[in-house]
């Protein structure tokens, strides 16, 4: 099979296509031949070597498909065979044209959803729903989701919208991108640094941050009393390590700043709510919001789009 490998861990042009024999399946995996291969954050970030350390030179990266069961491990059920999945492959082996999956992390993808849309939503919706859940999100609340124009920030937006928060305010890098976010159900946007108008920047209730790095502070500093900042990313590295100099100088403000990782939520929990998500964006309640469907030998394209900032959604690979 054909798959895209790390060969050296720094920018895109050390991302190779090679040819490499199929997963073997332990006994409580599926393999799955992909269809759609969801291009994240988490990806980049691995492959730039910006977080984290250990990852072997020939890794595949990629940690969500969407496709079809054509083999399953001796513990699996054979009935998944021929059944349209999605599937979590973990911090690696998604990027290639069959991918292996423990069966606990595949959920059904229902008619009238494509394999593209998918793995556009599968994660992106599904951390975006705890995240909010986490914060404490409730109708009336101001929310700032930092990182608004990705594909997590989109869902962040509609799924706040839909549970009545009054304003929703996103980052976003251009006025075309704003003008977008405005049509997920953003009330204002900012700009990357935190400007905007004054109703904007008047305060937030909950901030979800997608973007992390040295800039954070800045952002917690748009807090209410009581207000309640949700790390859910880290696609700009680690915040500074004296970030929470501000949560002591604005002390009598009662601030609160937490990290979320969706593997806190118990899996059938997150099974559940996905196939629930999926349900709504086989409706159109939701945005699958696609930047560009490329083909699996093009994974190094859209990573040098991703460094550039300019993706709007998410990027998705197809097998050539």
């Amino acid at each position: 099979m054909r798959a895209v490998v790390i060969d050296r861990y720094g920018d895109p042009s050390g991302m190779l296509v090679v040819e490499r024999g199929e997963p073997d399946l332990e006994a409580t995996q599926v393999l799955v031949r992909t269809e759609a291969i969801g291009v994240g954050g988490v990806d980049a970030v691995i492959r730039r070597g910006t977080i984290g350390s250990g990852f072997p030179r020939g890794m595949v990266p990629g940690s969500e498909v969407a496709g079809t069961v054509v083999a399953v491990g001796a513990d699996v059920d054979a009935a998944l065979v021929g059944r349209r999945v999605w599937a979590f492959t973990g911090t690696s082996g998604g990027y290639a044209e069959y991918a292996a999956a423990y069966e606990d992390d595949v959920t059904p993808i229902p008619d009238g959803l494509s394999a593209v849309d998918a793995v556009t939503v599968g994660s992106a919706a599904t951390v975006a729903h705890f995240a909010l859940a986490h914060a404490h999100l409730s109708a009336g609340d101001a929310l700032l989701v930092r990182g608004g124009a990705g594909s997590i920030g989109i869902a962040a937006i509609e799924l706040a919208a839909s549970a009545g928060a009054t304003t929703i305010a996103a980052t976003a890098s251009s006025a075309e991108r704003a003008h977008r976010l405005r049509g997920f159900g953003a009330t204002h946007t900012l700009d990357r640094s935190g400007r905007g108008d004054d109703t904007a920047t008047a305060g937030f209730d909950v901030i979800v941050d997608i973007v992390g790095g040295p800039d954070m502070p800045s952002f917690i500093d748009l807090l209410r009393p009581n207000g309640r900042y949700l790390l859910v990313g880290a696609v700009a590295g680690y915040p500074p390590p004296d970030f929470g100099q501000v949560l002591l100088r604005s002390f009598q403000k009662s601030r609160s700043v937490a990290t979320f990782s969706l593997d806190s939520i118990p899996k059938p929990e997150r099974n559940r709510t996905r196939e629930e998500l999926f349900g709504r964006a086989a409706r159109g309640e939701i945005s699958a919001v696609v930047h560009n469907v490329l083909r699996l030998s093009e994974a190094a394209e859209a990573h040098r789009s991703m460094d550039a900032g300019s993706v709007l959604g998410r990027y998705v690979l197809v097998p050539d």
